[in-house]
């Protein structure tokens, strides 16, 4: 069985040299790469390249390689930066326990206001914890 390597994700030293593409503004040439993530020579950095140029990841410029094709699910790219897709959730979420908790507490306290204030502040508690564990993990 032959498997098809544009299929597959990008591990280890290659998953490095992809984040590290996707960051740069501008076509990354074998040496500057080299350099940039500390590889022992410009063949490793040609290798990693070659793989992902194969995996149809990677295009070949004038100036050098740039991203082909956005593969990261974990993330959202804004400008040059990897953002975890959770943080959007846990930002709203915890606008809402704002809300409820400033805005919308009432008088008297129901069971039903306890109910969804609780229940908000574990979503937003389980989204920041996503979010910091993208972080922390370095699996943008």
């Amino acid at each position: 069985m032959v498997s098809d390597e544009s299929s597959e994700v990008p591990k280890g030293t290659t998953l490095e040299v992809y984040r590290f593409l996707l960051k740069s503004n501008k076509p990354v040439r074998t040496r500057e790469l080299q350099r940039a993530l500390n590889l022992s020579s410009s063949s490793v950095a040609t290798y990693h390249l070659s793989k992902l140029e194969d995996a149809g990841l990677l295009k070949r410029d004038a100036g050098g390689f740039t991203v082909n094709k956005f593969i990261l699910e974990n993330s959202i790219k804004i400008s040059r930066f990897l953002v975890p897709r959770y943080f959007f959730y846990a930002i709203f979420a915890i606008a809402i326990l704002l809300i409820e908790v400033t805005l919308l507490k009432p008088t008297i306290i129901y069971r039903e206001y306890v109910f969804s204030t609780v229940a908000t502040g574990i979503f937003a508690f389980f989204f920041c914890y996503e979010t910091m564990k993208t972080w922390i993990r370095g699996n943008l």
